[in-house]
């Protein structure tokens, strides 16, 4: 019987090998008894780091030290989805009651838990910071937190779990946090013209242009933002990189479905610029943000303005198409 060749525990950062005869050397073993037993020169079992009797990390209902949460900073989202799930049959399957919001103020005055869904998203919440700021700032709306790490969205729920158990008054019951690639199965579990706010805060540069695709803020994605944003809905997005904020403005711009606007007044802004954990670490080092807000333009002025349909779908200027001739196509070729 042949053993995984590689175990890898991040919470606690270990990283051991196993051989098929289930040893490893104390090297390969950095635990409390690993490093002991690399001084007494005794080799060191595999088991030694493992236990599968040990109490949970944290409680539910007490708050998570971050700690023992850390993960890589981003992660690749065109891979690793097999593990995901969601509704097949699209957005009415979703109870999102039975899950996330079971004690949801609406439900108190005799809301149905199927009229309940989410209407402000913030996607790529990392550690909740924001999520948990906007169920404040917005106690009237359904606040959802969608991360794709794993550990970092279980630290995201026993933080707000916290926060209510510490709560007398019933607050955060309208914000939760869901673990998902929000880049393939966005359209699984909202419907056209539900969520009401976006936010997208200091997303993964992917710097590399054979990455580009990765960027959370794309033309395609964008299109499946507005599908599920209502009219005169919001966007917002914020990063720290001025490069990643050009292109964000540069692939707004383009759609024809968005415009950008300037609002001084609003209180989402404030907490997107302080309230995040990355945000307030830029500020500890006096970086620079940059953020945008853009409006979602109703569909109907949209069609008025000669919006894009199947027919003009490809014409020049929508999504910032541009006309590229024959000549110009030969002169790349032969330069590659």
């Amino acid at each position: 019987r042949i053993a995984p060749k590689y175990l890898h525990n991040h919470c606690c950062r270990i990283c051991f090998r196993m051989t098929s005869s289930v040893e490893a050397t104390s090297k390969e073993c950095p635990t409390s008894a690993g490093r002991k037993r690399l001084i007494e020169n005794k080799p060191v079992n595999a088991t030694d780091s493992i236990d599968y009797d040990a109490e949970p990390v944290t409680a539910v209902g007490s708050m998570p030290k971050k700690r023992f949460y850390r993960q890589r900073a981003h992660c690749n989202p065109l891979s690793h989805n097999n593990a995901f799930s969601y509704p097949c049959d699209g957005p009415d399957g979703m109870d999102w009651t039975a899950d996330h919001f079971p004690n949801h103020p609406l439900l108190a005055i005799g809301r149905e838990a199927k009229s309940i869904r989410p209407t402000v998203l913030d996607i790529g919440c990392g550690f909740g910071g924001l999520t948990v700021a906007l169920s404040k700032i917005l106690p009237n709306e359904t606040v959802l937190g969608m991360e794709i790490r794993a550990k970092v969205t279980e630290y995201v729920r026993l933080r707000i779990s916290a926060l209510r158990s510490e709560s007398d008054k019933g607050e955060y019951q309208n914000t939760s946090v869901m673990r998902t690639n929000s880049m393939k199965f966005l359209p699984f579990f909202f419907p056209g013209a539900s969520v009401k706010k976006l936010f997208f805060c200091f997303p993964d540069p992917h710097f590399k242009r054979k990455n580009h695709p990765r960027r959370i803020i794309s033309t395609r994605l964008l299109s499946e933002y507005a599908h599920i944003l209502v009219d005169n809905g919001r966007l917002y997005a914020i990063t720290d990189v001025e490069e990643l904020h050009q292109w964000h403005v540069k692939m707004c711009d383009a759609h024809p479905s968005f415009e950008r606007i300037e609002e001084k007044c609003d209180p989402c802004i404030s907490a997107m610029v302080d309230s995040t954990e990355e945000g307030k670490k830029v500020a500890r080092n006096k970086q620079s943000k940059y953020f945008c807000v853009y409006r979602r333009i109703p569909v109907q002025k949209c069609l008025e303005l000669g919006g894009v349909n199947v027919e003009d779908f490809w014409n020049v200027t929508n999504f910032g198409v541009e006309w590229v001739s024959d000549n110009d196509v030969d002169r790349t070729e032969n330069k590659n």
